[in-house]
């Protein structure tokens, strides 16, 4: 699968749900999808994990050949000031089940 952000982006959008996040909605399907998609984004493109200290908790999202892409920002009101601290698979991977990345996954592919 050849990486493209905008239609990455679009398969995500259609793709989340409230089975691969508890805090999704209709109004903000990002909401809460983070974490998930960091690691399904990472698994299908590779590149790199970052993070950076939200106030009441910590983002996840990627870097891909030297950019940075936050698929899951607009669930946030604010902009987000980005340390872009590195993370990995296993800090991420600790708030994600194997069905909410598995059915991710299954939806993403259908979609992409």
């Amino acid at each position: 699968m050849k990486f493209d952000q905008h239609r990455t982006l679009a398969a995500l959008y259609h793709s989340w749900s409230i089975v691969t996040a508890q805090q999704w909605t209709s109004d903000n399907p990002a909401s809460g999808q983070c974490n998930v998609t960091t690691l399904l984004v990472h698994d299908l493109f590779g590149g790199e994990i970052l993070k950076t200290q939200r106030p009441d908790s910590v983002h996840f999202y990627n870097r891909i050949d030297g950019e940075r892409y936050d698929f899951t920002a607009s669930q946030f009101e604010q902009p987000i000031d980005y340390a872009d601290l590195p993370s990995d698979r296993e800090e991420v991977a600790g708030s994600v089940t194997r069905h909410e990345l598995t059915t991710l996954q299954q939806a993403f592919e259908k979609h992409y």
